[in-house]
Protein backbone atom coordinates (compact mmCIF):
# COMPACT_ATOMS: atom_id res chain seq x y z
CA UNK A 1 0.00 0.00 0.00
CA UNK A 2 0.91 3.85 -0.59
CA UNK A 3 1.41 6.16 2.21
CA UNK A 4 0.09 9.12 2.44
CA UNK A 5 2.74 11.11 0.99
CA UNK A 6 2.77 9.29 -2.53
CA UNK A 7 -0.94 9.46 -2.52
CA UNK A 8 -0.79 13.41 -2.26
CA UNK A 9 1.94 13.96 -4.62
CA UNK A 10 -0.07 11.34 -7.40
CA UNK A 11 -3.12 12.86 -6.62
CA UNK A 12 -1.16 16.25 -6.73
CA UNK A 13 0.67 15.19 -10.46
CA UNK A 14 -3.01 14.17 -12.05
CA UNK A 15 -4.63 17.37 -11.07
CA UNK A 16 -1.91 18.78 -12.48
CA UNK A 17 -2.45 16.60 -15.90
CA UNK A 18 -5.94 17.01 -16.13
CA UNK A 19 -5.56 20.88 -16.27
CA UNK A 20 -3.26 20.80 -18.94
CA UNK A 21 -5.57 18.65 -21.18
CA UNK A 22 -8.60 20.71 -20.72
CA UNK A 23 -6.59 23.95 -21.66
CA UNK A 24 -5.09 22.09 -24.93
CA UNK A 25 -9.03 20.74 -25.55
CA UNK A 26 -10.24 24.31 -25.25
CA UNK A 27 -7.49 25.72 -27.40
CA UNK A 28 -6.41 27.71 -25.13
CA UNK A 29 -2.63 29.51 -24.81
CA UNK A 30 -1.61 27.74 -21.26
CA UNK A 31 1.59 28.31 -19.42
CA UNK A 32 3.56 25.37 -21.60
CA UNK A 33 1.97 26.57 -25.08
CA UNK A 34 5.45 27.98 -26.03
CA UNK A 35 7.38 24.71 -24.61
CA UNK A 36 5.19 22.45 -26.30
CA UNK A 37 5.57 24.35 -29.74
CA UNK A 38 9.02 24.29 -29.43
CA UNK A 39 9.58 20.61 -28.67
CA UNK A 40 7.30 19.90 -31.68
CA UNK A 41 9.21 22.27 -34.22
CA UNK A 42 12.56 20.23 -32.48
CA UNK A 43 10.77 16.69 -33.04
CA UNK A 44 9.67 17.63 -36.71
CA UNK A 45 13.11 18.49 -38.02
CA UNK A 46 14.07 14.93 -36.40
CA UNK A 47 11.78 13.52 -38.13
CA UNK A 48 13.00 15.38 -41.08
CA UNK A 49 16.28 14.27 -40.79
CA UNK A 50 15.68 10.84 -39.98
CA UNK A 51 13.32 10.31 -42.86
CA UNK A 52 16.49 11.60 -45.57
CA UNK A 53 18.85 9.27 -43.72
CA UNK A 54 15.98 6.40 -43.86
CA UNK A 55 14.47 6.48 -46.77
CA UNK A 56 17.33 5.11 -49.38
CA UNK A 57 17.73 2.50 -47.09
CA UNK A 58 14.33 1.28 -47.02
CA UNK A 59 13.88 1.89 -50.56
CA UNK A 60 16.62 -0.12 -51.53
CA UNK A 61 14.20 -3.40 -52.24
CA UNK A 62 11.59 -1.22 -54.63
CA UNK A 63 14.17 0.23 -56.15
CA UNK A 64 15.85 -3.60 -56.62
CA UNK A 65 12.70 -5.06 -58.10
CA UNK A 66 12.00 -1.79 -60.62
CA UNK A 67 15.61 -2.22 -61.81
CA UNK A 68 14.72 -6.27 -61.97
CA UNK A 69 11.89 -5.47 -64.30
CA UNK A 70 13.50 -3.00 -66.65
CA UNK A 71 16.60 -5.61 -66.91
CA UNK A 72 13.87 -8.07 -68.31
CA UNK A 73 12.14 -5.10 -70.26
CA UNK A 74 15.31 -4.03 -72.01
CA UNK A 75 16.20 -7.84 -73.00
CA UNK A 76 12.88 -8.37 -74.61
CA UNK A 77 12.90 -5.37 -76.78
CA UNK A 78 16.36 -6.12 -77.80
CA UNK A 79 14.66 -9.71 -78.59
CA UNK A 80 12.55 -8.21 -80.77
CA UNK A 81 14.83 -5.56 -82.13
CA UNK A 82 17.34 -8.75 -83.25
CA UNK A 83 14.14 -10.54 -84.72
CA UNK A 84 13.04 -7.87 -86.79
CA UNK A 85 16.11 -7.20 -88.39
CA UNK A 86 16.46 -10.47 -89.15
CA UNK A 87 12.93 -10.44 -91.05
CA UNK A 88 14.61 -7.09 -92.66
CA UNK A 89 17.53 -8.48 -94.06
CA UNK A 90 15.57 -11.76 -94.85
CA UNK A 91 12.98 -10.46 -96.88
CA UNK A 92 15.55 -7.86 -98.51
CA UNK A 93 17.36 -10.90 -99.91
CA UNK A 94 13.89 -13.08 -100.52
CA UNK A 95 13.28 -9.63 -103.25
CA UNK A 96 16.92 -10.20 -104.33
CA UNK A 97 16.31 -13.98 -105.50
CA UNK A 98 12.66 -12.70 -106.53
CA UNK A 99 14.40 -10.19 -108.92
CA UNK A 100 16.77 -12.53 -110.01
CA UNK A 101 14.59 -15.64 -110.85
CA UNK A 102 12.23 -12.76 -112.97
CA UNK A 103 15.18 -11.79 -115.06
CA UNK A 104 16.51 -15.36 -116.05
CA UNK A 105 13.13 -16.23 -116.82
CA UNK A 106 12.73 -13.21 -118.80
CA UNK A 107 16.26 -14.46 -120.90
CA UNK A 108 14.69 -17.93 -121.42
CA UNK A 109 11.49 -16.68 -122.47
CA UNK A 110 12.96 -14.46 -125.12
CA UNK A 111 15.49 -17.07 -126.41
CA UNK A 112 13.30 -19.88 -125.64
CA UNK A 113 15.83 -21.54 -123.53
CA UNK A 114 14.50 -24.47 -121.66
CA UNK A 115 16.66 -24.23 -118.25
CA UNK A 116 16.85 -25.88 -115.20
CA UNK A 117 17.07 -22.86 -112.45
CA UNK A 118 19.75 -23.65 -109.94
CA UNK A 119 21.46 -21.34 -107.01
CA UNK A 120 25.25 -21.00 -106.24
CA UNK A 121 25.92 -22.35 -103.02
CA UNK A 122 29.83 -22.42 -102.96
CA UNK A 123 32.83 -20.84 -104.19
CA UNK A 124 36.02 -22.15 -104.75
CA UNK A 125 38.99 -23.22 -106.84
CA UNK A 126 38.37 -26.74 -109.07
CA UNK A 127 40.64 -29.13 -110.76
CA UNK A 128 42.98 -26.44 -112.76
CA UNK A 129 40.72 -24.01 -112.80
CA UNK A 130 40.67 -20.80 -111.11
CA UNK A 131 37.07 -19.36 -111.16
CA UNK A 132 34.13 -21.84 -110.49
CA UNK A 133 31.53 -22.12 -108.26
CA UNK A 134 28.78 -24.87 -107.56
CA UNK A 135 25.27 -24.82 -107.45
CA UNK A 136 22.29 -27.20 -106.42
CA UNK A 137 21.36 -28.88 -108.76
CA UNK A 138 22.78 -31.94 -110.49
CA UNK A 139 22.35 -35.47 -112.67
CA UNK A 140 19.18 -35.78 -110.72
CA UNK A 141 18.15 -32.77 -112.54
CA UNK A 142 19.12 -33.61 -115.71
CA UNK A 143 22.37 -31.77 -115.86
CA UNK A 144 25.70 -32.72 -117.68
CA UNK A 145 28.61 -31.36 -118.96
CA UNK A 146 28.94 -29.02 -120.97
CA UNK A 147 25.87 -27.28 -120.15
CA UNK A 148 25.71 -23.39 -120.54
CA UNK A 149 25.14 -21.37 -117.46
CA UNK A 150 23.39 -18.18 -117.75
CA UNK A 151 21.64 -15.65 -115.10
CA UNK A 152 19.24 -13.04 -115.82
CA UNK A 153 22.12 -10.32 -117.22
CA UNK A 154 23.72 -12.76 -119.85
CA UNK A 155 26.13 -15.84 -119.76
CA UNK A 156 27.99 -17.39 -117.00
CA UNK A 157 29.94 -20.36 -118.14
CA UNK A 158 29.61 -23.95 -118.85
CA UNK A 159 29.28 -26.68 -116.44
CA UNK A 160 32.47 -28.72 -115.75
CA UNK A 161 31.39 -31.68 -113.86
CA UNK A 162 28.48 -33.10 -111.59
CA UNK A 163 27.11 -34.96 -109.11
CA UNK A 164 23.36 -36.38 -108.35
CA UNK A 165 22.62 -33.16 -107.11
CA UNK A 166 25.22 -30.37 -107.48
CA UNK A 167 27.53 -28.86 -110.12
CA UNK A 168 30.61 -27.23 -110.97
CA UNK A 169 30.46 -24.23 -113.14
CA UNK A 170 33.68 -22.72 -115.00
CA UNK A 171 33.48 -18.75 -115.19
CA UNK A 172 33.66 -17.65 -118.39
CA UNK A 173 36.09 -14.89 -116.45
CA UNK A 174 38.68 -18.21 -116.17
CA UNK A 175 41.60 -17.97 -117.86
CA UNK A 176 41.64 -20.79 -119.68
CA UNK A 177 37.94 -19.99 -120.80
CA UNK A 178 37.43 -19.89 -124.37
CA UNK A 179 33.68 -18.75 -126.47
CA UNK A 180 32.56 -18.16 -129.79
CA UNK A 181 31.60 -14.94 -130.04
CA UNK A 182 29.69 -12.60 -132.67
CA UNK A 183 29.47 -8.68 -132.67
CA UNK A 184 25.48 -8.15 -132.10
CA UNK A 185 24.37 -6.70 -135.48
CA UNK A 186 26.85 -7.86 -137.67
CA UNK A 187 28.38 -11.32 -138.94
CA UNK A 188 31.61 -10.78 -137.27
CA UNK A 189 32.73 -13.58 -134.93
CA UNK A 190 36.11 -14.78 -133.32
CA UNK A 191 37.22 -15.84 -130.35
CA UNK A 192 36.32 -14.71 -126.63
CA UNK A 193 38.59 -15.48 -124.08
CA UNK A 194 38.87 -14.72 -120.33
CA UNK A 195 41.33 -12.92 -118.39
CA UNK A 196 41.32 -14.20 -114.69
CA UNK A 197 39.96 -10.73 -113.94
CA UNK A 198 36.12 -10.72 -112.86
CA UNK A 199 35.57 -7.61 -115.05
CA UNK A 200 37.49 -7.84 -118.22
CA UNK A 201 37.57 -10.40 -121.19
CA UNK A 202 39.25 -10.17 -124.44
CA UNK A 203 37.27 -10.81 -127.87
CA UNK A 204 39.76 -11.47 -130.70
CA UNK A 205 38.01 -11.23 -134.02
CA UNK A 206 38.73 -14.22 -136.82
CA UNK A 207 39.10 -11.15 -139.32
CA UNK A 208 41.63 -8.70 -138.72
CA UNK A 209 39.85 -5.91 -140.82
CA UNK A 210 36.65 -6.18 -139.10
CA UNK A 211 35.07 -3.15 -137.85
CA UNK A 212 34.75 -3.35 -133.94
CA UNK A 213 33.82 -0.24 -132.16
CA UNK A 214 33.60 0.76 -127.98
CA UNK A 215 30.36 0.02 -126.97
CA UNK A 216 29.71 -2.91 -129.26
CA UNK A 217 28.05 -5.90 -127.43
CA UNK A 218 28.40 -9.66 -128.19
CA UNK A 219 26.63 -12.66 -127.80
CA UNK A 220 27.40 -16.34 -127.89
CA UNK A 221 27.82 -17.98 -131.95
CA UNK A 222 26.88 -21.21 -130.86
CA UNK A 223 28.11 -24.30 -130.47
CA UNK A 224 27.35 -27.76 -132.11
CA UNK A 225 23.72 -29.32 -130.31
CA UNK A 226 24.35 -26.35 -128.00
CA UNK A 227 27.13 -27.49 -126.07
CA UNK A 228 29.42 -25.95 -124.66
CA UNK A 229 27.52 -22.62 -125.31
CA UNK A 230 24.16 -22.33 -126.81
CA UNK A 231 23.57 -20.20 -129.28
CA UNK A 232 22.47 -16.18 -128.78
CA UNK A 233 23.36 -15.65 -125.23
CA UNK A 234 24.64 -11.88 -124.32
CA UNK A 235 27.67 -11.27 -123.09
CA UNK A 236 29.12 -8.22 -122.59
CA UNK A 237 30.00 -4.72 -124.21
CA UNK A 238 33.30 -3.53 -125.84
CA UNK A 239 35.04 -0.90 -124.37
CA UNK A 240 38.03 -0.68 -126.06
CA UNK A 241 39.77 -1.55 -128.84
CA UNK A 242 44.22 -2.20 -129.22
CA UNK A 243 45.58 -2.38 -132.43
CA UNK A 244 44.68 -0.93 -135.75
CA UNK A 245 42.49 -2.81 -138.62
CA UNK A 246 44.82 -5.13 -140.14
CA UNK A 247 46.97 -6.11 -137.51
CA UNK A 248 47.12 -10.11 -136.27
CA UNK A 249 47.09 -9.12 -132.74
CA UNK A 250 44.34 -6.53 -132.69
CA UNK A 251 42.14 -6.70 -129.22
CA UNK A 252 38.82 -5.72 -127.86
CA UNK A 253 38.49 -5.72 -124.05
CA UNK A 254 34.87 -6.64 -123.09
CA UNK A 255 33.31 -5.90 -120.42
CA UNK A 256 30.57 -8.64 -119.15
CA UNK A 257 26.99 -8.15 -118.68
CA UNK A 258 27.04 -10.82 -115.81
CA UNK A 259 28.42 -9.52 -112.69
CA UNK A 260 30.16 -13.37 -111.61
CA UNK A 261 31.55 -12.09 -108.18
CA UNK A 262 27.81 -11.84 -107.05
CA UNK A 263 26.09 -14.55 -108.09
CA UNK A 264 22.95 -16.28 -106.49
CA UNK A 265 20.11 -17.69 -109.09
CA UNK A 266 21.37 -19.01 -112.62
CA UNK A 267 19.71 -21.33 -115.05
CA UNK A 268 21.45 -24.20 -116.93
CA UNK A 269 20.62 -24.64 -120.72
CA UNK A 270 18.91 -28.16 -120.93
CA UNK A 271 18.16 -27.70 -124.34
CA UNK A 272 19.24 -25.22 -126.91
CA UNK A 273 16.61 -22.99 -129.01
CA UNK A 274 15.57 -24.63 -132.78
CA UNK A 275 16.72 -21.34 -134.31
CA UNK A 276 19.55 -18.51 -133.20
CA UNK A 277 17.42 -15.85 -131.35
CA UNK A 278 20.62 -14.22 -132.98
CA UNK A 279 20.44 -10.47 -130.99
CA UNK A 280 16.77 -10.60 -129.62
CA UNK A 281 18.12 -11.55 -126.07
CA UNK A 282 20.09 -8.28 -125.67
CA UNK A 283 19.03 -5.46 -123.44
CA UNK A 284 17.76 -2.56 -124.73
CA UNK A 285 19.24 0.54 -125.06
CA UNK A 286 18.00 2.24 -122.02
CA UNK A 287 19.15 -1.03 -119.72
CA UNK A 288 22.91 -0.52 -118.31
CA UNK A 289 25.02 -3.52 -119.68
CA UNK A 290 26.05 -4.23 -115.78
CA UNK A 291 22.40 -5.30 -115.09
CA UNK A 292 20.23 -5.68 -117.75
CA UNK A 293 16.89 -6.73 -117.12
CA UNK A 294 15.13 -4.68 -119.84
CA UNK A 295 14.46 -6.90 -123.01
CA UNK A 296 13.74 -5.40 -126.13
CA UNK A 297 11.08 -8.10 -126.53
CA UNK A 298 7.39 -8.57 -124.45
CA UNK A 299 7.45 -9.90 -121.23
CA UNK A 300 7.33 -14.40 -121.92
CA UNK A 301 4.67 -16.23 -121.00
CA UNK A 302 4.70 -18.28 -117.57
CA UNK A 303 6.88 -21.23 -118.41
CA UNK A 304 6.10 -24.85 -117.88
CA UNK A 305 7.97 -27.31 -114.97
CA UNK A 306 9.26 -30.40 -116.44
CA UNK A 307 9.67 -33.52 -114.76
CA UNK A 308 13.34 -32.43 -114.05
CA UNK A 309 12.10 -29.33 -112.94
CA UNK A 310 12.99 -27.35 -116.26
CA UNK A 311 11.58 -23.77 -117.04
CA UNK A 312 10.39 -23.92 -120.41
CA UNK A 313 10.33 -20.25 -122.31
CA UNK A 314 7.09 -20.01 -124.36
CA UNK A 315 7.83 -16.12 -126.13
CA UNK A 316 8.83 -16.44 -129.29
CA UNK A 317 12.05 -14.19 -130.45
CA UNK A 318 12.12 -11.07 -132.57
CA UNK A 319 12.89 -11.89 -135.99
CA UNK A 320 15.74 -9.99 -137.52
CA UNK A 321 14.57 -8.42 -140.96
CA UNK A 322 17.59 -9.01 -143.21
CA UNK A 323 18.15 -12.64 -143.83
CA UNK A 324 21.04 -14.79 -141.79
CA UNK A 325 23.98 -14.89 -143.83
CA UNK A 326 25.37 -18.04 -143.51
CA UNK A 327 29.42 -17.96 -141.74
CA UNK A 328 31.85 -19.77 -143.92
CA UNK A 329 32.51 -23.39 -142.79
CA UNK A 330 36.14 -22.06 -141.80
CA UNK A 331 34.57 -19.69 -139.63
CA UNK A 332 32.30 -21.78 -138.14
CA UNK A 333 35.34 -24.91 -137.42
CA UNK A 334 37.38 -22.27 -135.98
CA UNK A 335 34.62 -20.81 -133.82
CA UNK A 336 33.61 -24.61 -132.44
CA UNK A 337 36.99 -25.44 -132.12
CA UNK A 338 37.33 -22.46 -129.45
CA UNK A 339 34.37 -22.77 -128.01
CA UNK A 340 35.09 -26.19 -126.96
Amino acid sequence: MLNQRTRIILTFLVIIAMTFTIFDLRGGKGPFSSVRSVLSSALGGVQVATSVIVSPITGIGSWWGTWGDQRARIAELESQNATLQDTAIRSAEDRARADALDQLLRVAGVGRYRIVPAEVIAVEAAQDFTWTVTIDAGRNDGLLTDMTVLNGQGLIGRILSTTRTTATVVLIVDASSAVGARVAGTEEIGILSGTGRQDSLEFQSLDPLADIAPGQALVTFGSRSGRPYAPGIPIGEVVEVSGTAGQLTRIATIRPFADVSALSIVGVVIRPPREDPRDSVLPSPAATPSGPSDLASPSPAPVDDGASAAATATAKPQKEKAAKPVPSSSARAATNSGSN
